[in-house]
This record gives C-alpha cells, sequence and structure tokens, in this order.
C-alpha cells in the first residue's frame, strides 16, 4: 500500500511540473499575439494598396505577359507549404500538411508534376520521414517571419517560374498556408499566385479601380510590380501562418493545463483513498492485536 501512495506522489509531482511548463507557454503565446496580430494588420493597407496597382494594369491593359497570362499547358506546379518550427500547437501543421496532401494529389489526377518548397521544420520533418523530395526548405522564425525570408521564398519561385520545364521550372505556383481568422478560428488555405489571379478581397466589389496612365511601358511597370505583389503576398501568408500558430499554440497550451489540472485532482483522490485504505488496515490490525492479547 506504501508503495502505491509513493506512486502517486509521483505522478503527482511530475503532472504538477508539467503544467507549469504548459501554463509559461501558455503565458508567453498569449504576450506574443498581440503583436502578430497587429503585425497582420500593418501589413494589409500595403497588400491591398499594391494589389490595386497591379489589378488596374493588369485589367485595364491588353498584354500578354508571362506572370498573368495563363500557359496553354500546365505540366508542372510548384507548392510551397508554410508550417511551423516547432510544435506544441495542436493540430496546426498537421492540418496545413494535409491540406497540402490533398492539393498534391488534386494536382496529380490532372497530370501535373509537383514540385515542393517548405518552410518550417514540421514539414521538412514530415517530409524527410517519408523519404519525400522536396526543392528548398527555409526554417527558423516561423513565429515571427521576417520580410527578408519572403523576399528569399518570392525570388526562388520566380526563377524557377521564369525557367524552361526542361531545367526544372514551373507552370504555376501555389501556397498552402493558415489563414488567421480570430483566436479561436485559423483555416488553413490553398491560393495560387501564378499565373496571376488579381482577387481584392478586403474591397467591395462596387469600387472601382484607378485609372493609371503608364511610364514607362505597361511591360516594364508588370515587371517592377510583380515581383514586390508576390513578395507581399507571400510575407502577408507568413504572417497569418505566424498568428495562427501563436493562437493554436495558446489554445493547445491552456487545454494542456487544464488536462493536467484534472489529472492531479484525479490522483489526489486515488493517494487519498490508498492512505485511507492503508490507515484502515492498520487500525484492523491494532484492534485485532489487542483482542488477541485480551483473550
Amino acid at each position: 500500500m506504501g508503495a502505491q501512495i509513493r506512486v502517486y506522489r509521483q505522478k503527482i509531482s511530475s503532472t504538477t511540473s508539467m503544467r507549469k511548463i504548459f501554463k509559461a507557454m501558455e503565458l508567453i503565446a498569449t504576450s506574443r499575439i498581440g503583436k502578430a496580430r497587429a503585425r497582420v494588420a500593418a501589413s494589409l493597407p500595403y497588400a491591398n494598396a499594391i494589389t490595386r496597382a497591379v489589378s488596374a494594369v493588369a485589367s485595364q491593359s491588353e498584354i500578354d505577359h508571362p506572370l498573368t497570362t495563363e500557359p496553354a499547358q500546365i505540366r508542372r506546379a510548384a507548392v510551397l507549404v508554410i508550417t511551423s518550427d516547432r510544435g506544441l500547437a495542436g493540430s496546426y501543421s498537421a492540418s496545413v500538411l494535409k491540406q497540402a496532401e490533398g492539393l498534391n494529389e488534386l494536382l496529380h489526377a490532372e497530370g501535373k508534376e509537383v514540385k515542393t518548397y517548405l518552410v518550417g521544420r514540421k514539414a521538412q520533418a514530415y517530409f524527410d520521414f517519408r523519404s519525400r523530395e522536396y526543392a528548398r526548405v527555409w526554417t527558423g522564425g516561423t513565429d515571427a517571419p521576417e520580410f527578408g525570408t519572403a523576399r528569399e521564398i518570392g525570388e526562388a519561385l520566380l526563377n524557377d517560374f521564369a525557367a524552361d520545364f526542361e531545367d526544372g521550372g514551373v507552370d504555376e505556383i501555389h501556397v498552402v498556408y493558415t489563414r488567421f481568422k480570430s483566436m479561436v478560428t485559423q483555416e488553413p488555405t490553398v491560393i495560387r499566385l501564378l499565373p496571376l489571379e488579381v482577387v481584392e478581397e478586403q474591397a467591395s466589389e462596387s469600387d472601382l479601380l484607378p485609372l493609371y496612365e503608364f511610364e514607362p511601358e505597361t511591360e516594364q511597370v508588370l515587371d517592377a510590380l510583380l515581383p514586390r505583389y508576390i513578395e507581399a503576398r507571400l510575407f502577408a501568408a507568413m504572417l497569418q501562418a505566424a498568428a495562427s500558430e501563436l493562437a493554436a499554440r495558446q489554445r493547445a497550451m491552456k487545454s494542456a493545463g487544464d488536462n493536467a489540472t484534472d489529472l492531479i485532482k484525479k490522483y489526489t483522490r486515488l493517494r487519498n483513498t490508498a492512505r485511507q485504505a492503508e490507515i484502515t488496515q492498520e487500525l484492523s490490525e491494532i484492534v485485532a492485536g489487542a483482542d488477541a492479547l485480551a483473550s
């Protein structure tokens, strides 16, 4: 009986230590989610402005630009998967990888090859464990992305988009990430970056695009605008993914802390029950010994 009590005490002690870790991680995620949401909100004005500029150029000019023209045949597609570097965030990375798997199956069913690019150690570990190939991987700072990383990713994707198929080039580019809607809702999302589908989600349908006079030529304006547009879209996706990761981690750590509290209560009751049974047994032995001596 004493050994059983020691086991319960050890379980209570270890669960208490884990609860402290969960609480600390919850507080860290809570303190950082505000800054992450502020960065998402701060990125919207620039993203909206450059989206409107690209939309105006693409809609008011009749040019055959490689970044805005649908190719006759799409043979290879690039898929950028944005996950996290760390775990303990619930099903955050698993949901993104599941969405990416569904996209890959769809592209393969359409007869397209898939060239994968990864962001985050979770995606890298997922592909390495299954011995799957990927073109490039970027790790570090997924919960606090930098614009330099988005620029590097954009350059790599645009270089492959401009390359020939025989040289490993791609005909379209997809991005799989988690869209931050609220502290409770984060939605795995797939968007196609190229060929360009100009959609301004934040503006109402009644808004009219401004009229521009282009100087220099329209092709040169698109050459200058579209890379910046891709970088802005990628950085916005990374910021939303970072906010989603922190929100998922905060929610997962709170749930883990609550479960640890329930376990501590359960083990405490079991320990008290075992201690009471031990005391009852000792009293019974004392009474039995006293009766034996009296008789």
